[in-house]
């Protein structure tokens, strides 16, 4: 398969479209995560300087994921672990070591994990829809065949395994673009966590957006799942989609527990009142 779609080349240099696009994805996060802080009476300087911190690790994270996943090329070719320049970068991942340097970030400036997660939230789904689109360029992350309209074309040198065979799979085959999917339901995940954050202010509990977060993009990947031809399989299910359901269980029920155990902002006020 060939390499990403390089944008810059500077001699020996080069910068690839999907490089670009994660790094501007985290920015716009960023950039939202500044505007919740102050919403949320926080000092916003602490979203900029734990994004470093949230980068490196969130890295880490998505590329041991991939490796874990692939671990048998990666044992016969193991100097490819180092090899990032074709792909190989899994959200699952990103999102578990940059929580991991949230929580480092917080325990060592003596805040609150629970409430600059919610913070970090919104900017975190937004952040994924955006990034979705490099895979678009880097023509990766497709389903299968299909003859719906809004289908893309595959090149040859970018097909997974039976595609490549143009016997099959002539080239004006189309295939589900998986990675649009994903985008768009973000991008609705983000207007849901919007609307409860604004909606339901006064009886949310700090860790409550991360939570939902926790449930809906794993109930989206968890049916996105369906159209990954190159999904690593666990006793015949996507690993993917076990992670899914574990996380919308223990979010979910994290949820109810927490809100049936502690009674809202406004019922406290109002016990108090009486």
């Amino acid at each position: 398969m060939e390499g990403p779609r390089i944008a810059v080349r500077i001699g020996p240099i080069s910068i690839a479209w999907y490089g670009i696009i994660i790094v501007g994805s985290a920015m716009v996060a960023a950039y939202l995560a500044e505007r919740e802080a102050k919403r949320h009476g926080e000092n916003p300087e602490h979203v900029w300087n734990g994004l470093l911190w949230c980068l490196i690790l969130g890295m880490i994270g998505a590329r041991l994921y991939h490796v874990v996943s692939s671990l048998d090329y990666y044992r016969e070719y193991p100097m490819q672990v180092f090899n990032t320049r074709h792909g190989g970068l899994a959200i699952y991942g990103a999102v578990a070591g940059g929580a991991l340097a949230l929580w480092l970030y917080t325990r060592a400036n003596r805040l609150s994990f629970a409430r600059w997660a919610d913070i970090a939230a919104p900017g975190l789904v937004l952040a994924q829809a955006i990034a979705r689109w490099g895979n678009y360029l880097n023509q990766e992350l497709y389903g299968f065949p299909t003859t719906a309209p809004w289908g893309i074309g595959i090149d040859a040198a970018h097909r997974l395994s039976p595609f490549h065979d143009l016997t099959r799979y002539p080239l004006d085959t189309r295939f589900h673009p998986t990675f649009l999917y994903e985008s768009i339901g973000n991008l609705v995940n983000l207007a849901i966590l919007t609307y409860v954050s604004r909606r339901y202010t006064d009886r949310l509990i700090d860790g409550d957006l991360i939570l939902a977060y926790g449930v809906l993009y794993p109930l989206l990947r968890f049916f996105v799942e369906f159209q990954r031809p190159d999904a690593w399989m666990i006793s015949g299910v996507a690993t993917a989609q076990w992670i899914a359901l574990a996380s919308v269980l223990v979010c979910g029920g994290l949820l109810v527990y927490r809100h049936r155990a502690r009674p809202s902002a406004v019922e406290s006020q109002q016990d108090a009142e009486l």
